[in-house]
């Protein structure tokens, strides 16, 4: 199995975060604590718990994990839209922001059906 750092979904989720950090370093100061730092917590789940379960020795974890980074996916959209009311974002960086972040999202799914399917597969040969 490859390295995690391969997977085509943990660049575009490191891509994410990156995006998010850079976004919300222009919120207001008084959000440092709220928004923030809920929105940067969940943009670094994405990646973290893609990397962690990839290390899982069984399917039952890596599905744990996988499902808790997508979770934070949703979380950080619900989050992307607040802000976006709140006008700390444009309407642009929304846009933007949202369709990475539904980017990451769609490519769970197809993500964790490949995955499970070599690691029984590699399991029945073994």
């Amino acid at each position: 199995m490859q390295n995690f750092k391969d997977l085509k979904i943990w660049q575009k989720s490191m891509q994410l975060v990156v995006l998010i950090y850079r976004e919300t370093k222009k919120f207001a100061d008084d959000e440092k604590f709220g928004l923030t730092s809920q929105m940067r917590r969940c943009a670094i789940s994405i990646p973290s718990n893609i990397a962690e379960g990839h290390l899982c020795q069984t399917n039952k974890s890596f599905k744990q994990f996988i499902t808790v980074a997508r979770g934070s996916c949703a979380e950080l959209e619900t989050q992307s839209l607040i802000a976006s009311q709140l006008a700390y974002l444009t309407q642009s960086t929304h846009s933007l922001l949202e369709a990475h972040i539904t980017e990451v999202a769609k490519m769970f799914s197809s993500f964790l059906f490949k995955t499970v399917t070599v690691i029984k597969t590699s399991k029945l040969t073994s």
